[in-house]
């Protein structure tokens, strides 16, 4: 090639496929893209993935800072001059966060601190979910019972230690401690998790016969577990520290105990009152009537009062749900519904036609409006 023959550069917004106006989190997300499809560790060996992903590299290090994006929309490649070049001064000199870029994107493939990152084999235990089901009543008035977990135990046989002879786990000698492997790719330092130690900085050499080296074993539990009155579908019961053991003396987890009420036959909840519909006769209805009613924890007896409209609603002080973690109940709402006789004798017809002289309506049709109007006058 001659001397005098100069390569042009591609555009860098043309090499990550954006527009000029594309926003910072359009720069990032192309990068990200091209990034994750010619990184050279994902083509080993392939010196055009490498030289692409170099180019990308040097395109988002120029337009994801203001200043030098701002020289190149102006002069081009000249206002940004020899931008991305070697890259001197690291992977992504020139104010380019690459652990902000790859953090997510190759876990722990690059190194972005420098320093070591080995693990530590002293680990917090899980946390456990236990779904229990308790009738309406039960979470009504508290509940409790005995349940039966598995959970995590730290192992007997070794302690926790995880070893046969109880010594304990030693230096990895793949990654000398440090819980990592790094190697040169490219133009980056890349660190890989030791597959040895699966990033611990640590192994077992004489693994415990019981728990395989795992230091803990799987067990069955019996908890007491208390349902306070007054909880609501759904809620959860923490108890702390009754989760899985910790591996190698951690702490333990939690247990979270979920509750599910079963439906009741009649009665529903809404908050802390508990609603029910109840029938009464015309009769009851007109020249009002005392009724028992069951309610929770014992009948009840309402007093329906002369002139009761299908659909008023009745309210028992009280008789409703207990407030959680504090004094008082709901109340109970029982709501009226007048039922009409499908059939009738002979003498009941009579009676009720004879009624009927007595109670003539006009039977002019009206606004819904002036019907709860009407209601309200009459309630």
């Amino acid at each position: 090639m001659s001397s005098n023959t100069r390569v042009s550069k591609a555009d860098y917004y043309e090499v990550l496929g954006v527009s000029r106006e594309a926003s910072d989190q359009e720069l990032k997300s192309a990068y990200r893209k091209l990034a994750l499809k010619f990184h050279p560790d994902r083509n080993p060996g392939d010196h055009t993935a490498e030289e692409k992903f170099k180019t990308a590299s040097e395109a988002y290090q120029v337009l994801s800072d203001q200043d030098k994006r701002a020289a190149y929309d102006r002069y081009g490649h000249a206002g940004v001059g020899g931008a991305g070049q070697g890259f001197a001064g690291g992977p992504f000199a020139g104010g380019v966060d690459i652990s902000d870029i790859f953090g997510d994107l190759f876990g722990e493939m690059f190194n972005v601190g420098g320093g070591s990152q080995r693990g530590s084999r002293q680990q917090r235990g899980d946390d456990l979910r236990f779904d229990l089901t308790v009738d309406f009543e039960a979470a009504i008035f508290g509940y409790e019972t005995e349940v039966k977990i598995r959970r995590l135990e730290t192992c007997a046989t070794c302690h926790g230690r995880g070893s046969a002879s109880g010594r304990g786990p030693t230096p990895c000698g793949q990654c000398q401690g440090r819980g990592q492997i790094r190697y040169q790719q490219g133009f980056f330092s890349v660190a890989r998790t030791c597959g040895a130690c699966a990033g611990t900085g640590s192994v077992i050499g004489d693994p415990c016969t019981t728990c395989r080296g795992e230091t803990r074993v799987t067990k069955e539990l019996k908890l007491n577990v208390k349902v306070p009155p007054g909880i609501e579908n759904g809620t959860r019961i923490r108890y702390a520290g009754e989760g899985d053991s910790g591996r190698s003396g951690g702490p333990r987890g939690d247990l979270y105990v979920v509750l599910s009420i079963r439906p009741h036959d009649f009665f529903e909840r809404d908050g802390q009152d508990l609603h029910c519909v109840i029938p009464v006769s015309f009769p009851q209805a007109a020249l009002g009537a005392e009724i028992e009613i069951p309610a929770i924890g014992g009948n009840v007896t309402i007093k329906v009062p002369e002139g009761t409209q299908s659909g008023k609603q009745l309210r028992v002080r009280g008789k409703g749900i207990p407030i959680l973690n504090d004094t008082g109940r709901g109340d109970l709402i029982v709501q009226i519904l007048v039922q009409t006789p499908r059939k009738l004798t002979r003498a009941q017809r009579e009676l009720v036609s004879k009624l009927a002289e007595s109670l003539a309506v006009d039977n002019k049709p009206s606004s819904p409006s002036l019907m709860e109007k009407m209601k309200d006058l009459f309630n």
